[in-house]
């Protein structure tokens, strides 16, 4: 890859960053599309990430992509943020426009196109969905399912107080129930999400017969490393339709790099086996 000093420039910030794949998506795609560009990865430590933020554009950075743990100091450090960083109170994406920080939130964005993309006759309103986890992802997810038109969504996790605490921030029609009812809420779910890192590669796979699920029930878990996790592999051992969490890493990174570098990228298998290369 080369570039020259026209080149646009954007990253990722994190605390640490080697870990995310982030660079070698959109540094893939600058390739494929002959952009003169480079996206590079910005150690950047939590005492100083605002003013770091603060300082993209004076920097002459097109923006960043941001994960743990600043995602909400980056919030907290724009001019302006989209509808869903508002919901979420988080920024995962900063576009500088006009010298001005513009904030927004792409998870939902991800996970929705990511579970479109798999199944593409999936529809939110067609039952009851089931959230394992109340961290940040599931919250995205759910203000997603919630938009989608969901009429029941349970979330299951491990500090049941999280859970409910999510319940009442983001309301109906959210309900938090025990994670020992986790098994008995699939009884007509339609969809089954996994936040949590259980089943993740050095994690305890995730503990959940899946005898009360519906066969045609779609069972999505965020986790990619590994891409097969225990869950997804019990689920097709029974036949229901699963979905796989590189989706949502790929298709959440789109909007940005749309905003900085002025094309809408594709999501191919090309791609995910470019990332799959580095897992």
């Amino acid at each position: 890859m080369t570039f020259t000093g026209a080149a646009t420039v954007a990253g990722v910030a994190g605390w640490p960053i080697t870990h995310s794949r982030s660079p070698r998506i959109h540094n893939y795609w600058l390739r494929k599309y002959h952009i003169d560009g480079v996206y590079v990865p910005f150690a950047i430590d939590p005492d100083g990430a605002r003013e770091a933020f603060r300082a993209i554009p004076s920097l002459g950075l097109a923006g960043m992509n941001v994960t743990v743990p600043h995602k909400e100091t980056a919030y907290k450090a724009m001019d302006e943020v989209d509808r869903w960083a508002q919901r979420l109170k988080a920024v995962n994406t900063i576009v500088v426009r006009d010298g001005v920080l513009y904030g927004a939130n792409t998870d939902a964005y991800g996970f929705l196109e990511s579970l479109r993309e798999a199944q593409p006759s999936w529809r939110a309103d067609i039952g009851p969905a089931v959230v394992l986890g109340a961290g940040g992802a599931a919250r995205a997810i759910v203000a997603a399912l919630q938009d989608e038109g969901a009429t029941d969504i349970f979330i299951a996790n491990r500090t049941v107080a999280r859970a409910k605490a999510l319940q009442d921030e983001l309301g109906d029609p959210v309900r938090s129930i025990a994670w020992d009812e986790r098994a008995e809420a699939l009884d007509g779910a339609a969809l089954i999400v996994n936040t949590t890192t259980l089943g993740m590669e050095g994690q305890p796979p995730l503990d959940l017969m899946l005898d009360a699920l519906p066969p045609d029930a779609v069972v999505y878990d965020i986790v990619y490393v590994p891409l097969e996790t225990p869950l997804l592999a019990a689920a097709r051992a029974r036949g229901n339709p699963a979905v796989d969490g590189l989706g949502m890493l790929l298709h959440q990174a789109r909007p940005g790099f749309c905003d900085w570098f002025g094309t809408d990228p594709e999501v191919g298998q090309v791609l995910r086996d470019h990332v799959l290369e580095a897992l």
